[in-house]
Formats: C-alpha cells, structure tokens, sequence
C-alpha cells in the first residue's frame, strides 16, 4: 500500500479533475456550507494536500455567519443519526464514526445529552458543534455543558472552531480514498 502522502497526492489529482459540480458535491461531504463548497472548488487546481487545506481555512475563515449556520445544520446533533439538512450517505457515515464515543453511553448520559442539546439549541439558535472524534459521551457533555455559559458571539466562534476541524479531518478522510 503507497504512504498516505503518495495516496492524497493521487486522490488530489483526481479531484482537481472533476468538474465544478461535482467537485462541489465532493466538498460538500466535508463542510456543508454551499458557498465554502464553491469557493473551494473555483480555487482549484491545488498542487499540494498542504495548499488545498491552507484555501480551506482561509475560505472558511472569510464566511458570514448564516454560511457557518449552513454548515452546522448538515450535521446530527451529538447523540442523534439524522442531521436537520440532507446529508450524502458518505457524510452520514461520517458523522456516526465520528460520534462512536456514544455508542456506549449510560442511558443516563445520552438523557443529560438530549436534554443539553435542546438547551443549548434553545440558547443559541443553532445545534452544539463539537468535533467528536475520539471523544466519549461524557466528555461531549462535559464540553456542551460548559460551552452553555459562553455569549452568542463567542459560542458561534467556538463552534465555528469545532466545524472547521471536522471540515479538515473530512478533507483528510476524502483525499485518502
């Protein structure tokens, strides 16, 4: 099996390749912000892994708030299978490896989740973005649970923050197909 390395450089090559549309369909998966997605596919070609994730954290960076909202809303809420806007099956997929660490959960825990999640959503106006790979439900909780106390302005930024994580391990995970 070719390094990793040797693998993006193959599947970036190959990205560049596809048309403005399905580029677009490709980024989505990864962030479900349509003008991201648009952005980042009239910035090709990349030439390097490197410089196609340095355009990603620029463009997501120069985004408005409602493209962040759009974002957000393509994923479940933690603890959930179903995200409030259509995902792709790969994005799906995605979402549940990356919420694994609920699977196990007490019943107690995904309750205190739930209930969480509605507060926070009902405090802030958007679902709590945590980027939970490698996180367990309880420290998810924790997290939602402290993130609680922040304003509006600054918890849009944390979970703007958290988005663009996930964003760039979806990137990672899509260029190494």
């Amino acid at each position: 099996m070719p390094p990793l390395n040797e693998t993006m450089s193959a599947s970036l090559a190959q990205f560049n390749k596809l048309s403005a549309r399905q580029a677009e369909g490709e980024l989505l998966k990864c962030c479900g912000s349509q003008n991201w997605a648009h952005a980042m596919s009239a910035s090709r070609p990349f030439l390097r892994v490197a410089e196609l994730l340095e355009a990603a954290d620029k463009v997501w960076w120069s985004l408005g708030e409602e493209d962040w909202l759009e974002a957000f809303r393509a994923h479940p809420k933690i603890g959930e299978k179903k995200a409030a806007a259509a995902q792709t099956e790969q994005a799906q997929t995605w979402s549940a490896q990356e919420q694994i660490g609920t699977q196990d959960a007490s019943v107690n825990t995904m309750a205190a989740l739930a209930a969480a999640n509605k507060a926070y959503e009902e405090r802030f106006g958007f679902i709590f973005i945590v980027c939970a790979t490698g996180k367990s439900a309880a420290e998810m909780l924790t997290m939602l649970q402290a993130r609680l106390a922040n304003d509006r302005a600054t918890e849009l930024r944390a979970a703007a923050e958290e988005q663009w994580k996930i964003t760039r391990l979806r990137l990672e995970k899509l260029l190494s197909q």
